[in-house]
């Protein structure tokens, strides 16, 4: 109890910054007058209120946080934000069950973009606009955003960053101040946003699917306003615009802001991450579209080419559009995909899965240690991009595939145990763990999670949180040594 107590006014602040966030939704809905205006003032008056009074319950006893302290309160966090977040839902959609409203706010918030939700087209455009919000806030961390505006707060800065920010290696500052850091990388956030948001204007989108698909692109969260998701535009140049976003977001922030500073665009040369997930995606382009129109799957050699690029970048990106239902392509080509989604993003941005540098560490690891074999008293330091990678930074990689590798298999079992065919459960298991949204068979790219049991929807919603806070982070809070004193 002292521990909940001890961040009580954390989480009271995050919930007061949140509220904040339905002026968005909130202004949209009384420019076009979709009649959700009520719903929003509510759920935003409500998270404002539940916010204050767990500030002020927390207030007298703040205190600067401890590590343990900082991993509880971004999975607390991102956990009332969520719930939070589902008062529109559960008011403007007739019928929607608190499991399922949830896992739509889970899903946004983790930038997952799964859906349960039909019929997207014919929602209020508030409500549309309230999903790929979710998806935004959720793109660079809120807590992020906590860290960068709220240090009146009175908790230790880099605890709720080094908890939140995905990667294996979270000890390095861009500034002196992890405010201002923060700050910097909100910017260079915002900022491809609003670029985003005028290409695809330009492109021939209206503002609100500009806008939300900006969000949700920026984001690498795939949410879209169409059921059919951005195969319903049937345009080369919004996928184009598109694929442009997300390539740039897929890489670390922290590069891009270097990059910035230095005005220098040797910083990506220099990168070996950079040409890892760019090279993957090259490669797997030029493979798919090989393989796509060997079999025979579209009439031209173009078209397999731009189906083949616009999906491995959704894919490898973890945002998870769909330009075409790749799950009717050959079995090789969407598991292909769903690879890609596991470790195709760079550490440090806003995409998901095991990041590109972990499995690095993993190869030149696994390379070192074949090199022992045949010279036993060879010195090999494991080296990133110029740079010695620490023995614990290796642990911390090995030990962190381990318990991914189980809860997948737990998650999978599960998910079979409950009725689902191997196929559906596999997939699922990976699209949420790894927050790529779609998966395979009836969680495929043109399906939704809504067939789910209210069970595997909440196991699924879990899974989101696990993996957007990189497991570790989730699964310390059940082990019975964080809980001593």
């Amino acid at each position: 109890m002292s521990a909940l107590l001890n961040i009580a006014h954390v989480l009271g602040g995050l919930l007061a910054i949140f509220s904040s966030a339905y002026l968005l939704p909130l202004v949209w809905a009384i420019v076009v007058d979709d009649g959700t205006q009520r719903s929003f003032a509510l759920s935003g008056a409500a998270t404002l209120v539940a916010g204050a009074l767990l500030f002020l319950v927390g207030r007298r006893h703040r205190r600067e946080l401890l590590p343990r302290d900082g991993v509880l309160a971004v999975t607390l966090g991102w956990l009332l934000m969520a719930l939070a977040a589902t008062g529109p839902l559960l008011l403007e959609i007739p019928g929607l069950s608190f499991t399922d409203a949830l896992f739509e706010t889970m899903s946004g918030l983790t930038t997952t973009g799964a859906s349960v939700l039909s019929g997207l087209e014919n929602l209020p455009p508030s409500i549309n606009l309230w999903r790929h919000a979710l998806n935004w806030f959720g793109g660079m961390g809120l807590i992020v955003l906590a860290v960068a505006i709220l240090p009146m707060l009175g908790v230790g800065g880099m605890q709720l960053f080094k908890a939140e920010t995905p990667g294996p290696i979270k000890e390095s500052k861009l500034t002196p101040r992890i405010t201002q850091t923060a700050k910097y990388l909100w910017l260079i956030y915002a900022v491809l946003t609003g670029l985003c948001i005028a290409a695809l204007r330009l492109a021939g989108l209206d503002w609100l699917d500009a806008v939300c698909h900006a969000f949700s692109a920026v984001a690498l969260g795939g949410f879209s306003t169409r059921d059919a998701s951005v195969s319903a535009f049937d345009s080369p140049v919004v996928e184009s615009v598109l694929a442009v976003f997300m390539v740039i977001s897929v890489l670390n922030f922290s590069t891009h802001f270097v990059a910035l500073r230095q005005r220098s665009l040797r910083v990506y040369v220099r990168d070996s991450e950079v040409f890892a997930v760019w090279g993957l995606m090259l490669f797997s382009v030029l493979l798919l579209t090989g393989f796509l129109a060997w079999r025979g799957s579209y009439d031209s050699l173009g078209e397999s080419f731009r189906h083949a690029a616009f999906n491995v970048i959704s894919l490898a990106t973890s945002t998870g559009y769909m330009g075409e239902d790749y799950d009717r392509w050959p079995v090789f080509a969407a598991s292909w995909l769903l690879l890609l989604g596991i470790v195709g993003s760079s550490s440090g941005s806003t995409g998901g899965g095991i990041k590109m540098i972990r499995v690095m560490i993993l190869l030149r690891h696994a390379g070192n240690e074949l090199v022992r074999l045949m010279h036993p008293r060879a010195v090999t330091p494991l080296r990133l991009s110029g740079q010695i990678v620490d023995a614990r930074v290796v642990g911390a990689v090995m030990g962190f595939m381990l318990l991914w590798g189980l809860s997948l298999v737990v998650v999978s079992m599960l998910l079979m145990a409950t009725g689902l065919d191997a196929m559906t459960a596999i997939s699922a298991a990976i699209a949420c763990l790894n927050n790529i949204g779609p998966g395979l068979s009836m969680v495929g790219p043109a399906q939704n999670y809504a067939p789910l049991t209210d069970f595997q929807t909440w196991l699924c919603s879990f899974a989101m949180l696990a993996g957007r806070l990189e497991l570790l982070t989730v699964f310390v809070l059940f082990t019975p040594a964080f809980w001593r004193k």
